[in-house]
């Protein structure tokens, strides 16, 4: 599913260049459920990023689905993760005038997940995380926890072989939160999604199968 060979991402503040991300060794399976941790600033985000394709590394090799991402254009990139790939993010990126309804349905703008039948498609998922009496209100009418879960459906909808998951749970109470990822990763163990999601917190990783600091995939220097 992903296989990541000595990649490295850094940038440049001022005149000195600050590493980002340096991954020696990396690969996960499909179906397989991740949990990358470690510290503020020590580039989870950065990786995240880099498996979605969002940016690419300075040097190494990154594949996703036997696609080496190196290789493709920005829209080629583009094009890829709205097929491939489900996002869920701590801010929800949830747009203000829409229903909740709406909001899914939206996710399926730029990838696979268009055509007849969508707005069925997103009704059954807003109903499969209890959401079925929610489903025409819009983001200020719901709790910080419905949110959340309106955001997994819409990263849902174009049936992403993968979920990338960025610190999702940073904005709810310690309860919500276990509840909602475990649902996110029920979900999504249900049809065989592969799960990377990137956290600080060794109790939301504690939920998935597997936890790999990012501290020890650096290449020894």
């Amino acid at each position: 599913m992903i296989q990541i060979h000595h990649v490295t991402k850094s940038y440049s503040r001022g005149d000195e260049s600050v590493m980002a991300c340096d991954v020696d060794e990396l690969e996960v399976h499909r179906g397989e459920q991740i949990a990358l941790i470690g510290r503020s600033g020590c580039g989870k985000s950065t990786l995240l990023s880099l498996i979605a394709g969002m940016l690419l590394p300075d040097e190494g090799s990154l594949r996703v689905l036997d696609v080496e991402l190196t290789d493709l254009s920005e829209s080629a990139r583009d094009r890829f993760r709205a097929e491939h790939i489900g996002m869920v993010f701590q801010t929800f990126n949830l747009l203000q005038p829409f229903t909740a309804v709406e909001n899914v349905m939206l996710g399926s703008v730029f990838g696979k997940g268009g055509g007849r039948g969508l707005r069925k498609r997103a009704t059954d998922l807003l109903g499969d995380v209890g959401l079925a009496d929610r489903i025409h209100h819009r983001p200020n009418e719901m709790s910080v926890g419905q949110a959340q879960r309106v955001a997994i459906c819409r990263a849902l909808i174009n049936d992403p072989s993968l979920i990338l998951a960025d610190e999702p749970l940073g904005n709810q109470d310690r309860e919500t939160g276990r509840e909602v990822l475990q649902l996110l990763l029920d979900l999504a163990k249900q049809q065989n999604r592969t799960v990377v999601m990137v956290t600080h917190s060794p109790e939301n990783a504690s939920q998935l199968e597997r936890i790999v600091e990012l501290v020890d995939l650096r290449r020894a220097s």
